[in-house]
């Protein structure tokens, strides 16, 4: 039988062998799901595409701008979507007055929002480290009038990571993306410094310590994996056995003509990827040293309102990016399209047939979403995406969906697992 979420559930076995639960039993369960499945009846009607419609018109608040605080970077990754911090135009470091003036916008056009977020991005946005701190008080210096609160998150290589930068981190962000891509190897093939140096030696040490005094604070380690290593789940588990706890893996997102590029031919092999890393973090999570994987933190009971996962993640409407010159964008993906460059800090959105473009995007609006399985899970992918793969923010990139059903995919076969040990310890338990 093709591979299919239902089929994971095979997989469970050995978390049930010794219940009255019995292979045979969930062969026959998978089966009758299949039956189901083929005969149309297993799901419900689509009760929430006439919802999509009433998006289209809704009024929409800022609630969040990602401060593209450096066009610069000390390090020279081969893969970097921004040019290396530089976005294909020049270098600059945002100005204080123009940091002020975005947190001023935000407050002024979030609307009912009180809870308001802000990231600190790149290029790499240690090198504007004095700005940083300048905005951060600002931004606090504003939330009782405002009545609003300000959550930070800090995306760093880093290389500048020191005490001062530490502390001062651990005190504001509400999360802190660290950047590492697995096995020494690997990391240093592609993510050099300027010298074409690699850069593992030096930041690893610097993470592990900034881990150890976050404490329980959120955080988490961010890799992308390429051509070069399709056998991702190594570096997944370096970074799990160098002490990290909550990981992220990204598919390198470039032009395909590149050496590192993934392609469909990869597919198979990132699929069987998957499955290992889920069996592994069952097995890890067992043996009491797990780890989260960021792309498996599926919520099947709660989870985004209906509305977040008809219309994603607000790029353009909800969630601007700001360059160091006050323009705003969708997202820090499109810096450097002039042509999605919507507005600036000052006067506000002046696009708003572009913007308008981004409110009714949605996993409605694309005609191949609809049949979808997991088409609330992904919302209808990322725009800046669609546009580099098919030159539209409406398109499908089918790789980068045919990557996304198989993480969901893995991700409830962890969940189910979870419970059923989970419900199996209880049975055992109770018993005693």
């Amino acid at each position: 039988m093709k591979s299919s979420p239902f089929m994971r559930l095979l997989m469970l076995e050995k978390y049930v062998h010794d219940s009255n639960i019995s292979e045979k039993d969930i062969r026959e369960t998978i089966a009758d799901i299949e039956e189901l499945k083929n005969d149309g009846e297993l799901f419900t009607e689509d009760e929430y595409k006439n919802l999509s419609m009433d998006l289209k018109n809704r009024q929409t608040y800022v609630k969040a701008l990602c401060l593209n605080v450096a066009h610069t970077c000390n390090l020279s990754c081969e893969y970097c979507f921004a040019s290396q911090g530089k976005y294909n135009g020049s270098r600059a470091i945002m100005s204080y007055e123009v940091g002020k003036r975005a947190i001023d916008y935000l407050l002024e056009n979030s609307g009912h929002h009180r809870n308001l977020d802000v990231d600190f991005f790149g290029g790499e946005p240690l090198m504007a480290w004095k700005v940083v701190k300048q905005i951060v008080a600002y931004a606090r210096s504003k939330e009782k009038e405002y009545k609003k609160t300000f959550r930070f998150t800090f995306t760093t290589n880093g290389m500048l990571l020191n005490d001062e930068v530490t502390d001062f981190l651990n005190e504001e962000m509400y999360n802190v993306v660290l950047s590492l891509d697995g096995r020494k190897q690997v990391h240093d093939h592609l993510r050099k410094t300027v010298t074409g140096k690699g850069s593992y030696d030096y930041i690893v040490p610097k993470f592990q310590e900034f881990v150890e005094k976050r404490g329980d604070k959120e955080y988490y380690v961010r890799g992308t994996y390429t051509r070069n290593n399709v056998d991702f789940t190594n570096d997944i588990f370096h970074i799990a056995d160098l002490g990290f706890d909550k990981i992220s893996m990204e598919p390198v997102i470039c032009d395909p003509r590149e050496p590192y590029a993934l392609t469909a031919e990869n597919l198979p092999d990132i699929y069987n990827q998957y499955e290992i890393l889920a069996k592994e973090m069952l097995k890890r999570g067992e043996e009491g040293n797990g780890f989260t994987f960021y792309h498996y933190m599926l919520d099947l009971s709660e989870g985004p309102c209906i509305q977040k996962r008809i219309s994603g993640c607000g790029s353009g409407t909800e969630y601007l990016a700001v360059t160091p010159w006050g323009e705003l964008f969708p997202c820090h993906q499109f810096i450097g399209n002039n042509e999605y460059k919507i507005g600036n800090i000052w006067d506000g959105i002046t696009k708003q047939e572009t913007q308008c473009q981004f409110k009714e995007s949605s996993c409605y609006s694309k005609p191949k979403c609809q049949d979808c399985w997991a088409k609330l899970y992904c919302s209808g992918g990322c725009p800046a995406n669609a546009l580099h793969a098919t030159g539209s923010i409406n398109g499908i990139y089918d790789f980068s969906c045919d990557i996304f059903r198989k993480r969901v995919e893995c991700s409830m076969m962890v969940k189910v697992a979870e419970s059923m040990r989970a419900m199996k310890k209880n049975i055992q338990s109770t018993a005693q």
